[in-house]
């Protein structure tokens, strides 16, 4: 038979020939969907470029500073870059941000105090914002959070009825003076739920209709997005469709897989110098930030994050048509239209998502002999198991893996700066559960089971030394 990106795989890693078989039909349903997302990361590359000339950037911005970091041209420009990209008035790009979370925590205490409302329009947060939402509802906030419903998805009506029923609480009565302000948070992404991600259209329908509605009961409304894992995937950004402030990493999408680490918060001037102030200290704000030589990381990597969400896009579309063709249940199936990076996968048992998560860890450059476990980590309610073998720690556009360990018991995959980085986890993962006897269905084309537990260990190896 022709050789192929597959069977080169399956040799080297001995694979099942069902397994190859799979792949092949995938990589053949889902080319014409991959050479899409390569014309979106075209795109989104050129609004990047003609940024950096806009900003005229030259060599000299790529150094960096110490000590206080005042004057650092380089950090100051990069920051009026991102509030380019991002179509916001000012943006706050900073190494001293260290995750995404710590990103939307400046957002949120930047937009909400004590007597205000905290609305969540899209379900439960994120779980590592669990522990924000609840410092903040002990110092007076109060919190009301919109449920999904039985389609899963956001619905632009519920969210401005539930800004409607916060203005309530802030102005019970016609004349009254209102007694605080609405925050409402949407999380662009799926998060830890197997629920559609949110496309910028639709954010933008859901905050003009939330907008309406608080406009009518005379009470200030403050939009913040979570933006993480959606940056480039669609040619705009939340601040473009009428978000107040949004957050995220610099080790996701906008750091290329360069970024050692860092988030960035953009958006309304008045806001984003708020959460400056926050990060360091009232009358500091975003006048410091030492860039100790990162700037180039940084820089470079932004260059390069259209392309990487290219690859991540593709490798997720294949990897949803793989999965689902072999009997998982996907979100979203390889057609559907995507607002992030995440490929989710139902595995249906803890023994099924640790098996997975073995396979996917194999597929790494570093540390690939690991068994992920599941463990607690910091902000995390639940056991949380994850497989990345990155070159920056926790670094989510590298190839990723995490679940938490509580039923319905999925998988959320994503990244991978090469698009067959993703196909070759995949294809790894499914076959550590045939190793293991937990693949859930019969081999494609036949009426035979899929094979039984392999004697030899269940980490996936190479076929020959």
């Amino acid at each position: 038979m022709e050789d192929s990106l597959f069977r080169d795989v399956a040799e080297y890693w001995n694979l099942p020939a069902f397994l190859v078989e799979a792949a092949e039909r995938a990589e053949e349903l889902t080319s014409r969907r991959q050479a899409e997302w390569a014309a979106v990361a075209d795109r989104a590359f050129l609004r990047v470029l003609r940024a950096f000339q806009e900003e005229g950037v030259t060599e000299a911005h790529l150094l960096g500073t110490t000590g206080y970091g005042y004057d650092d041209l380089g950090r100051d420009t990069l920051d009026r870059i991102y509030a380019r990209l991002f179509g916001a008035e000012a943006a706050l790009v900073r190494s001293q941000i260290v995750s995404g979370t710590h990103a939307l925590s400046l957002c949120l205490r930047a937009a909400v105090g004590p007597g205000d409302v905290l609305v969540s329009g899209t379900g439960a947060p994120y779980d590592s914002l669990l522990p924000q939402i609840g410092e903040l509802q002990g110092r007076g906030t109060r919190f009301l959070g919109v449920p999904l419903g039985r389609s899963r998805r956001l619905n632009p009506d519920s969210v401005a009825g539930a800004v409607g029923e916060a203005a309530l609480v802030i102005c019970p009565g016609r004349g009254e003076a209102t007694r605080g302000r609405i925050c409402l948070f949407l999380q662009r992404s799926c998060g830890y739920e197997p629920v559609p991600s949110r496309p910028v259209p639709l954010l933008e329908e859901t905050i003009a209709k939330a907008r309406e509605e608080a406009r009518a009961t005379g009470v200030e409304l403050v939009v913040v997005v979570d933006n993480c894992y959606g940056e480039f995937v669609e040619d705009k950004e939340p601040c473009a469709a009428g978000a107040d402030l949004v957050g995220g990493s610099l080790i996701k999408n906008p750091g290329g897989g360069l970024a050692p680490t860092g988030g960035y918060v953009a958006g309304r001037a008045d806001l984003v110098a708020r959460a400056a102030e926050l990060l360091t200290a009232p009358g500091l704000g975003g006048h410091c930030g030492p860039t100790l030589g990162l700037n180039r990381l940084l820089y470079q990597g932004l260059f390069l994050a259209p392309r990487a969400v290219g690859a991540a896009l593709a490798g997720a579309t294949f990897a949803a048509a793989f999965l689902e063709s072999l009997g998982f249940e996907v979100s979203p199936r390889w057609d559907e239209h995507r607002a992030d990076i995440i490929q989710a996968v139902g595995l249906g048992r803890p023994e099924a998502v640790l098996a997975f998560a073995r396979g996917v860890q194999a597929a790494a450059p570093v540390d690939a002999a690991a068994r992920p476990v599941g463990s607690r980590l910091p902000g995390y309610g639940d056991e949380v198991v994850m497989a990345a073998g990155t070159f920056v720690q926790g670094a989510s556009i590298e190839l990723s893996l995490d679940a938490p360990l509580r039923p319905p018991y999925w998988a959320y995959l994503q990244g991978g700066l090469y698009s067959a980085h993703m196909k070759l986890a995949v294809l790894l993962g499914v076959a550590e559960l045939v190793r293991v006897g937990l693949f859930p269905g019969r081999t494609p084309g036949t009426t035979e089971s899929a094979p039984g537990p392999a004697a030899e260990s269940v980490v996936p190896r190479p076929a020959r030394e």
